[in-house]
């Protein structure tokens, strides 16, 4: 099964804002913790090397310029 990159949240402005509210009280250095252990938790969730691989690489292109 390849990478989902359709809208799939049912509710994508709820996720943002309980994104934001996880991150609220964290130095910069526990932000960016938090964000490599969801990193860790969805990949292990997927478990496909193929799709993850996928992933990592549409996401480091979104940043480049």
């Amino acid at each position: 099964m390849p990478l989902n990159i359709e809208p799939n949240l049912a509710s994508p402005d709820a996720f943002y804002q309980t994104l934001i509210e996880t991150h609220q009280g964290l130095s910069d250095e526990q932000s960016a913790e938090m964000n490599a252990a969801l990193v860790l938790l969805l990949a292990n969730h997927i478990g496909d090397m193929e799709i993850i691989h996928d992933a990592l690489a549409r996401a480091r292109r979104a940043i480049l310029p």
